[in-house]
């Protein structure tokens, strides 16, 4: 078979492996990085062997772990960053060196030399960023408390990785003079950080309005790939990781105009690649060495995870999380990472490490990974319950009200676009109020503005509780979500039953099940833009105003019957 048969044959393996393996893990609840997983072993040298080079695709894998990255910082703002410099150098920080003190140190006593063990012990303790943050991405969670410490550890640790390359040729033939080289890579990696944010500054976004002029989405496309790539190339000429360069990349565009454009051309770039990636992960696993020292890795594996986990959700906690967000920051990155597969090769080739503890390292690495989603879901329910345990044992609430209010106040829950809008016409009518809402930028944003919005769960008895709800003379639900809806007015309608609660719906079924369920009013938000859209265009076509208003008019008396009439159907049958 020539070879260009053979490539094409290798990529029609990795795309079925993909196709059928990815939709069953998700249709069976467990992610779709375990699906690509699973491909990747399916094809891998230990199963059909189908794909005999790992190596092979490891480079073009690699891009999806910058793709990610990238996405990650044009969604960051440098200003978000600095905020979040505490977490990254503390929280990050002390994680990395604790974790290489201790996996050292257990590997040294397990009686691996102690050049072995500190090169040991530094690769264990990265965890996987592509795991990590894909991981959250799919849950939707890198915006949460949680989500946002997870980053800030992977952050650091992506950091440390030129670092990390440094010491390996100093460990492998002890030569004190070579710190020189440390101290002159970091020069070199700064100076190289520097010019590209420079440059990015003053010469990126022109250069993107120069591009797009031309009026060619395949052009435009290229130069976003020409910049990432490129800054990656950069950052890892200078020691770095590519992945570092991408994210860098990112946070330079993140202002930018074309953000939202960009965000679309990376996204099906960076599924693929990274789905590559992981199916490189699960090719990597040794399957032979596994069967031979099954009860021995199984050990190593159960002892990392253990470690990591015990490590970071103090750490977390002493960081301001809660116990339950220490718990799933803990869980989230018990694993090893994919720059330990890169860092114990290096070593190997410099001297620093045997090749027998590389790949028994690489298999428990490549096996912890394998964990994380699993491991991930875990975390997220052993979160709910601590969080179900704290509510019953204590008045708890996420939320800190201001001295009673007067009676007559309004509680308004979901602060976006609808709720704002609201809030504005509250202001303008005098009314007094209080906002809610879950999503903890928002609420920053709010207050920040002036709003009296607040942090928290209006579905939660406490929260309605500590806004005085009892004295309240309407609750006001705005939330985007038909779920979250329903569940807080089910909650506040059931513990404050004469309380009036209008809300907002999404069309006219749910307005329907809202008002069967004790809204006061549900109004759905299609009928009303639709009408409003309505009325700017027969006023354009030249109606007067009074027609515009007795068309509308009928119409919305019209289909508010037509409401009415449906619940008093669904009463008659639920009657009968």
């Amino acid at each position: 078979m020539t070879a260009d048969a053979n490539q094409l044959t290798e990529l029609l393996a990795l795309l079925a492996a993909a196709a059928v393996c990815v939709p069953l893990a998700r249709r069976l609840r467990l992610g779709s990085i375990l699906g690509y997983l699973a491909a990747g072993a399916i094809i891998g040298p230990w199963g059909l062997g189908l794909i005999s080079s790992v190596q092979d695709i490891q480079r073009p894998a690699e891009f999806g772990v910058a793709f990610l990255l990238f996405i990650v910082g044009i969604e960051m703002k440098l200003s978000r960053l600095w905020l979040m410099r505490r977490q990254v150098f503390g929280l990050g920080g002390a994680q990395v060196t604790l974790t290489a003190a201790i996996l050292g140190s257990c590997a040294w006593a397990l009686g691996a030399p102690a050049a072995m063990s500190v090169i040991a012990g530094l690769g264990l303790s990265l965890s996987s960023t592509a795991m990590g943050l894909q991981t959250l991405s799919e849950r939707g969670e890198l915006a949460t408390a949680y989500g946002r410490s997870g980053f800030a550890v992977l952050l650091l640790q992506d950091l440390m990785v030129p670092v990390l390359f440094a010491l390996v040729p100093i460990l492998s033939i002890h030569n004190v003079a070579l710190t020189a080289s440390l101290g002159l890579a970091i020069m070199q990696g700064a100076a190289i950080l520097i010019g590209v944010t420079l440059a990015g500054r003053f010469l990126l976004r022109p250069f993107l309005h120069i591009v797009a002029r031309s009026h060619s989405a395949e052009v435009f496309t290229a130069t976003i790939l020409l910049i990432v790539l490129g800054i990656g190339w950069l950052t890892e000429h200078a020691g770095m990781s590519m992945a570092m360069g991408a994210f860098l990349a990112g946070l330079l565009l993140a202002d930018s105009e074309f953000r939202h454009q960009i965000e679309a051309d990376i996204t099906p770039f960076r599924g693929l690649l990274l789905g590559l990636f992981f199916m490189g992960v699960g090719m990597a696993i040794d399957f032979g060495l596994l069967a031979q020292s099954w009860l021995q890795i199984a050990g190593l594996v159960l002892g990392l995870l253990t470690i990591k986990t015990g490590i970071l959700v103090p750490l977390a906690r002493l960081a301001g999380l809660s116990w339950s967000n220490a718990v799933r920051v803990g869980l989230l990155l018990s694993q090893g990472g994919e720059f330990a597969f890169v860092l114990l090769g290096f070593a190997q080739n410099q001297g620093a490490i045997a090749s027998g503890l590389t790949d028994l390292l690489i298999l428990v690495v490549s096996l912890s990974m394998a964990t994380t989603p699993a491991l991930a879901a875990a975390g997220h329910h052993l979160a709910r319950m601590m969080e179900r345990n704290t509510n019953k044992s204590h008045h708890h609430t996420s939320v800190a009200i201001p001295p009673e209010e007067d009676s007559g106040h309004v509680i308004l829950a979901g602060f976006g676009r609808v709720g704002r809008i609201v809030a504005s016409l509250l202001d303008a009518a005098g009314q007094t109020y209080i906002a809610f809402d879950h999503n903890l930028d928002t609420v920053i944003l709010g207050r920040s503005k002036g709003y009296p919005i607040f942090f928290g769960d209006a579905s939660r008895p406490e929260v309605m509780r500590a806004a005085h709800a009892d004295k309240a003379a309407l609750v006001i639900l705005t939330m985007d979500d038909p779920l979250s809806t329903a569940r807080a007015l089910a909650s506040i309608h059931h513990m404050y039953p004469r309380l009036p609660i209008h809300c907002r719906a999404r069309d006219h079924e749910q307005s329907c099940d809202l008002t069967q369920a004790g809204a006061t009013c549900a109004v759905p938000e299609t009928l009303e833009a639709s009408l409003q859209l309505g009325r700017s265009s027969l006023t354009n076509l030249g109606l007067t105003g009074e027609q515009v208003e007795s068309i509308l008019e009928q119409f919305r008396s019209d289909n508010y019957a037509i409401l009415q009439k449906t619940l008093e159907e669904r009463h008659s049958a639920k009657n009968i």
